[in-house]
Parts: structure tokens; C-alpha cells; sequence
């Protein structure tokens, strides 16, 4: 369907996403109203309405440069000023929750199967690569489209159902910790944090600070570096590494050495080790970072297409959906059951469904700054096990076709 804006004027696409993006931060330090939703949630409002009222086009190259470009000079910003010997511990309470979210996925699935297998063809091929990327990611569905070989235009619709679910998926786990009684159940020192800081949290964080153009030069510098050397690397290994779509323990092998995001957040933690003072010292970089982010939620909520999946394929969403709702339900209960905090839960449950990027964008929103880096760490794993869940999830339920 022709938008007002094309997929090809990149200024105007590019204009949009940094006028809204702005528009959304703007409002979430004036206005009450605005800051309890936050600015991230805005942002994605705004990207669902564009993109649902044809002014601007579900896909373009534009945003293919946030994904491959914004996105991972944004991450080395945020983890400068993090404190790294924090991290591991954080990370240890994170891994026991993730693992007990993924438990969610494989439930969510099964049940969807059952409920909805004899209306939606070939379901058990999706059953598996819905299940290997609502465990690991993007990576994972494209591993599992490889080896069950499910038609093209079903993978297309999924992938549809998936863009819009990760978005309505990602809404509501930013407004869970607005909500009180949900509050009240569960222990949440991030969120207690963030609102002693200053009563709405974004005002702090925001708040002016001394910022030099030497500061700018160094951050943005030390950030081009880092991600120049990540993918480079990724690059060679992806070389070294040999490929081989039948051989799963090596395909998982390679996904994880070779992931562009895994060896930038491993790298930058290298250098954080060994040149403190050096980050702490930049003014600055969890400012540059967050607005960054802030152009990645847009982004995000644009492909979230409404009318496509009403035309293609409304089961797949009601599939991917209860697959979704069933991991954050258990993440939910079974958090609650090992006493781990509100924000950890949310932050598993969305590493799950959304892959770790989008989980620390989600912390990064939050104020959560301490479960950024941790995140990072703890979602990489769903790389590993992603594969070996879908594999068998698409053998079980083949059974049943």
C-alpha cells in the first residue's frame, strides 16, 4: 500500500524519526501525563500511528541504519559509566529468571499448537521458529526457517505477527511497573531508585550536566572504535568459523562467537576492566546513549502493521500472542515464587520475546542502569539454547500434523 512519505526520501524518514523521537522526550519532562507513560512507550505510539495511517512505509533502508547503525553506537555509551564488578552479580540473579521465562515460552507454545493447529498450516514448522526466537532471537527464527523449510509467504506472515507483537509486547511491559497493585506484589529497588531520585526519575536523569565538546569527541570516538573493531572481528570469524546449516551444535557455535552484539558488550567490558578511570571520566555518554534509544524505540513500533495482519494472517497473531502472554505469566509467578524483583522479571521475560537488545533499551528507559550490562550478558544465552528448543519443539509436535 502507497504512504504519504516513501521508503526511498531518507531525509524525511530520517526527520521523522529524530522529530518524534525528540517530541517524545520533550513531553516526558513537561507533562505528568506524559511521564508516567514514558517517553520510550510515546515514541512507539507515535511510530504505530505513522506507520498504521500510511504516512510513512513499514520497511525502508532508513530503518535497516537504526538496527545496523544507532542501535550499536548507542550500547557502548550506556556501558561506559556502568560499574563493572556489579555486573556479575546482577547477572547471576538475572540467569535463574531467564531460564524459568524460556520454561514460559516452551508452555506458551505447546499450548498455542493445540489450541490453534488444525486452522494455521504447517504450525509446527512455526511452533519451532517462533520458540527458538521467542528464546533467543532473530537469529534463531532464521536458523529454525533454514532447517524446517516452512513456504515463504507463511514466513512473511510471521514475521509480520512477530514485529507487531514485539512492539504491543514491549507496551506493556513498560506500563507493568506504572501499574500499583502489581507494584505492591513484588519487590522492585530499581523502580524505588529511580522515583527517590527525583519523583518522576526522568527529570534526574536528565537532568543538565557539564558536557565538553573534548567529551563529546571522546565518546562518540571511543564508541565509533569499539563497535569498528566488534564487527570487524565478527567478520573475520564468521570466516574462520565454517558454516553449516545441518550440523545444529555448530551453528549455535558459530551464532554466539560470531554475534556482532555479544563481542562489542564482551570488548567493552574488556576496556572498561582496563581503563576505569579513563570511562568514568566521560561526561556525557548515558545522555548520548539514551537519545540514541530513544530513535530505536520509533523504529521499533513502525513495522507493527495492523491492516497486514488482518489481510495476511490474523490467527498468527493470536498464535504468537498466547505463546507471548504465557511466558510473561509464568516469568510473573515463577519470579514471585524465587523473590526476584519486578524489574528483573520484566527485563527476562523481555530478553525472551524481544532479544537482549531490546530488553536493555527497556532497562535504559526505565532508569534501570544498573540491569543494563547484566541484561546484555544474561540474554546472549537464549542464543544458545534457542536452536536446541525449537529443534525439538518442531520434532514433537511434527507428531501431531
Amino acid at each position: 500500500m502507497d504512504t504519504i512519505i516513501s521508503s526511498k526520501d531518507t531525509m524525511s524518514l530520517w526527520a521523522i524519526i529524530v522529530i518524534f523521537s525528540s517530541l517524545s522526550i520533550y513531553l516526558e519532562l513537561k507533562f505528568k501525563w506524559a511521564a508516567k507513560l514514558s517517553g520510550a512507550i510515546l515514541a512507539l505510539i507515535f511510530a504505530l500511528l505513522l506507520s498504521n495511517f500510511n504516512i510513512i512505509p513499514t520497511a525502508s533502508p532508513v530503518y535497516d541504519q537504526v538496527w545496523g547503525f544507532i542501535i550499536p553506537l548507542a550500547l557502548p555509551l550506556l556501558l561506559f559509566q556502568i560499574d563493572i564488578k556489579a555486573i556479575w552479580k546482577e547477572s547471576g540473579r538475572l540467569l535463574g529468571i531467564f531460564l524459568l521465562s524460556s520454561v514460559g515460552t516452551v508452555a506458551g507454545t505447546l499450548i498455542a499448537f493445540f489450541l490453534l493447529h488444525n486452522h494455521i498450516p504447517h504450525l509446527e514448522k512455526l511452533s519451532a521458529m517462533m520458540s527458538a526466537s521467542y528464546i533467543g532471537g532473530g537469529v534463531n527464527f532464521a536458523a529454525m526457517a533454514l532447517k524446517f523449510n516452512p513456504p515463504k509467504d507463511i514466513i512473511s506472515a510471521a514475521v509480520v505477527a512477530d514485529n507487531l507483537m514485539t512492539a504491543l509486547f514491549i507496551l506493556t511491559l513498560m506500563t507493568i511497573p506504572t501499574i500499583q497493585f502489581i507494584k505492591n506484589k513484588f519487590s522492585t529497588p530499581h523502580i524505588d531508585e529511580v522515583e527517590a531520585s527525583h519523583h518522576n526519575g526522568a527529570e534526574d536523569y536528565f537532568s543538565r550536566k557539564e558536557i565538553s565538546l573534548l567529551d563529546i569527541a571522546l565518546n562518540f570516538g571511543a564508541s565509533f572504535f569499539i563497535v569498528a573493531i566488534s564487527f570487524k572481528l565478527s567478520e573475520l570469524l564468521m570466516k574462520i568459523i565454517p558454516e553449516s546449516k545441518h550440523n545444529i551444535p555448530l551453528e549455535i557455535f558459530r551464532g554466539i562467537f560470531t554475534d556482532k552484539y555479544l563481542l562489542l558488550t564482551t570488548f567493552t567490558f574488556i576496556l572498561l576492566l582496563l581503563f576505569p578511570k579513563f570511562f568514568k571520566r566521560l561526561n556525557g555518554s548515558s545522555e548520548f546513549g539514551t537519545y540514541l534509544i530513544y530513535l530505536f524505540f520509533f523504529v521499533l513500533g513502525i513495522p507493527a502493521s495492523i491492516p497486514l495482519i488482518i489481510q495476511n494472517a490474523p490467527l498468527l497473531l493470536v498464535f504468537v500472542f498466547i505463546i507471548a502472554m504465557m511466558n510473561l505469566l509464568i516469568s510473573l509467578i515463577a519470579g514471585k515464587i524465587i523473590g526476584a524483583d519486578l524489574e528483573e522479571i520484566l527485563l527476562a521475560s523481555n530478553a525472551n520475546i524481544g532479544g537482549p537488545t531490546t530488553a536493555a533499551a527497556l532497562a535504559i528507559a526505565k532508569g534501570w542502569t544498573k540491569l543494563i550490562g547484566p541484561i546484555l550478558v544474561v540474554g546472549t544465552l537464549g542464543y544458545i539454547i534457542g536452536n536446541y528448543v525449537g529443534t525439538a519443539m518442531g520434532i514433537f509436535l511434527g507428531q501431531y500434523t
